[in-house]
């Protein structure tokens, strides 16, 4: 018997699949969860996915949605398989019972909104799949031109209902692969977890998950004004009017040169985009009133995801990490530093008052990056905690303060730090570049345990092993070498940005 006749085979709506046995994993990869995205379809919402007959070989990764070539090595990675079929999913399962009824995650990958892949060997799903007895899955959804840009006649936002698609798929059939439809959690990092946070808000991803987990929450989402504005300038870099019906016109990986054209240029248009411009990613969830009423923010706090169990957290140095690939370590100056505290902090002069205030000891570089490190990521984290708790729900909050081991030791607690932990991918994408060799030291091969034992748990009970945030206490899981519960450890931080109101980004 040959290898792939020896596979498990699960029978889904639109046909059998068959998967592999890996280290006591069944493992199923290339999944089509919507039809490909492309001829008539391009720029549409995802629709149902096309039957097939016989058994389909899930062996293999479906090719990644189109993309502007990444960072950290993304372009030295395996090859990566080409085609159209762009959405598909994979599915880690350590039995494919449907009498099972395991607890189900499902990774939404970060990348800017314009970069990302299933497929990434830094998001290998078996540890936890393992770790948690659950069912893993991944899928791919359209980033950038194709899934965010605003087109005038097309569906806004159509990368997020790719993700409402995958989550339907899920319901529909993960039970033949021995997951509990009832018990799903969805979980991200970066701008998969403002996708998280944009499907607790959506009416269209109501009932899909019981759970969610939002690592290091990104705080802008586009105003409709601004998206708009921001897509003629994508599309006369292409040479097209910003309508579906004229860019279809264009191959899909050819329109990734527009976005990566437009965002080198993007800071020189600070006076007309406004904080977004100096971010270079003209891509983000739109603010469009129907697939996205309104910010998460606002949505939670009116009780959109009151019975949604929400885990939220950020890392402790987060903006270090495009600081230091930027090379501008360093480099920055009292007038730079000045300038960007002025942009980003609320109040704009008064704000730059109360950074220079609340950390009197510090240079330019450690202001440059702690002001962009609130912005970014962890105040919308935080405050996406106390929008739950205001709307009538739960929160469990982490801050993750342990430094990476990276050989310059310049990176501290910084973006992406956690995908290593969670996945247990030392040797992959980032994690390549946080432990040297790819190895964890004793201290990073405990915290991830303890991470993956706490991101389990809460997938199963809704409890990760703390308590719940209040406003009134503010105890979060404070992630290091030592594992405590304490007071928000950014407090400072926390009220300077008291009372601001993390709205859709303008246009000026």
């Amino acid at each position: 018997m040959t290898k792939s006749e020896s596979g498990p085979v699960v029978r889904t709506a639109s046909g059998a699949v068959r998967g592999l046995r890996e280290q006591g994993l069944s493992v199923f990869r290339g999944i089509p969860f919507a039809a490909p995205p492309v001829g008539p379809d391009r720029f549409r919402a995802p629709r149902r996915p096309h039957s097939w007959e016989g058994t389909r070989e899930a062996h293999a990764f479906g090719p990644p949605p189109p993309q502007e070539s990444g960072f950290l090595g993304r372009t030295a990675q395996p090859r990566q398989p080409e085609g159209d079929d762009w959405l598909t999913l994979n599915v880690w399962t350590p039995d494919p019972d449907p009498s099972a009824a395991r607890p189900v995650l499902v990774w939404i990958y970060g990348g800017a909104f314009k970069l990302g892949f299933s497929g990434q060997p830094g998001y290998d799903a078996q540890q936890l799949a393992r770790t948690g007895d659950a069912v893993l899955v991944t899928f791919n959804y359209r980033v950038g031109m194709e899934g965010f840009a605003l087109w005038a006649d097309a569906p806004a936002n159509r990368g997020l209902l790719d993700q409402v698609a995958a989550l339907e798929w899920v319901q529909e059939n993960i039970t033949a692969f021995g997951g509990d439809p009832s018990q799903v959690t969805v979980f991200g990092e970066s701008a998969g977890a403002g996708s998280v946070a944009s499907l607790l808000s959506m009416p269209r991803a109501r009932g899909l998950f019981r759970r969610a987990v939002a690592q290091s929450v990104p705080g802008t989402f586009f105003s409709a004004d601004l998206a708009r504005d921001i897509a003629g300038s994508l599309a006369a870099r292409a040479g097209r009017t910003p309508t579906a019906a004229d860019l279809a016109a264009t191959d899909p990986r050819e329109l990734t040169r527009a976005g990566q054209t437009l965002g080198i240029e993007m800071p020189a248009y600070t006076d007309r985009w406004g904080r977004a411009a100096p971010t270079s990613v003209p891509f983000a969830p739109v603010v469009d009133g129907d697939v996205l009423p309104t910010t998460p923010w606002e949505a939670l706090s009116s009780g959109a995801a009151r019975d949604v169990d929400l885990l939220v957290g950020h890392n402790r140095d987060e903006y270090r990490l495009f600081l230091v690939m930027a090379g501008m370590s360093g480099k920055i100056t009292d007038d730079l530093a000045a300038r960007t505290l002025r942009l980003y902090a609320p109040g704009g002069e008064a704000g730059e008052a109360a950074y220079r205030s609340a950390f009197p000891e510090w240079g330019a570089e450690q202001l440059f990056e702690r002001v962009q490190t609130d912005w970014l990521f962890g105040q919308p984290s935080l405050r996406l905690a106390e929008a739950q708790w205001t709307g009538g729900g739960r929160a469990h909050v982490y801050e993750l303060t342990w430094p990476a081991p990276d050989s310059a030791g310049a990176l501290g607690a910084c973006h992406g730090l956690d995908i290593p932990l969670l996945f247990g991918t030392f040797g992959a994408d980032l994690g390549a570049l946080l432990f040297p060799g790819g190895r964890p030291t004793p201290e990073a091969e405990r915290l991830s345990a303890f991470v993956q034992r706490a991101w389990t748990a809460f997938a199963r009970t809704g409890d990760p092993g703390w308590p719940a945030y209040d406003p009134r206490s503010r105890l979060v899981q404070v992630l290091d070498a030592e594992q405590r519960v304490a007071p928000y450890p950014e407090e400072a931080s926390r009220r300077i940005w008291e009372g601001y109101a993390f709205g859709a980004l303008p246009l000026l």
